[in-house]
């Protein structure tokens, strides 16, 4: 399984481009319809509902995410609505260019607070783009809370 691991820095440039870690263009053409063989990295971004950083998603998690919502509530109510909305109302579809890069919407950039560099923090199924300085405190934040929680994994888990 292709995960998306570790923590990565980049520029944004002044057009609001940004390369996507070798690393992650791996992940996203293994995720993809075309395979790791593909030319370029399609991927779907979107700003986190949770976090002023925006989600990274491969082609294939990003239609698996839209299962769930399907399933989960009465096509027209007004649930389903909020939820599509919120999950698939703001985000866009890219593709790399041959250097790897993408350009960020402004939107996004805006949603992030994201200026000369940018940070990629690798989420397992998908990845988060990140403020710097705001990365680095939410992943302090996460590692405290999960040594608070009593974090651990299963043995069998690890089989």
């Amino acid at each position: 399984m292709a995960l998306f691991i570790g923590t990565h820095q980049n520029k944004l440039d002044a057009k609001g481009r940004v390369s996507i870690p070798a690393q992650f263009r791996s992940v996203l053409k293994k995720m993809s319809h075309a395979g790791e063989g593909a030319a370029v990295a399609p991927m779907y971004l979107r700003p986190s509902h949770q976090h002023a950083c925006i989600e990274g998603w491969t082609e294939l998690g990003f239609e698996a995410l839209s299962g769930p919502v399907a399933e989960g509530y009465s096509l027209f109510s007004p649930e389903h609505e909020d939820i599509v909305l919120a999950l698939f109302g703001d985000a866009c579809t890219m593709e790399t260019d041959k250097e790897g890069r993408i350009m960020l919407p402004a939107s996004l950039v805006a949603h992030a607070g994201l200026t000369e560099n940018v940070v990629f923090i690798g989420t397992r199924n998908t990845f988060q783009i990140w403020e710097p300085e705001a990365g680095a405190r939410r992943l302090a934040e996460a590692r405290e809370k999960a040594k608070a929680s009593g974090f651990s994994v299963r043995a069998g888990a690890l089989a």
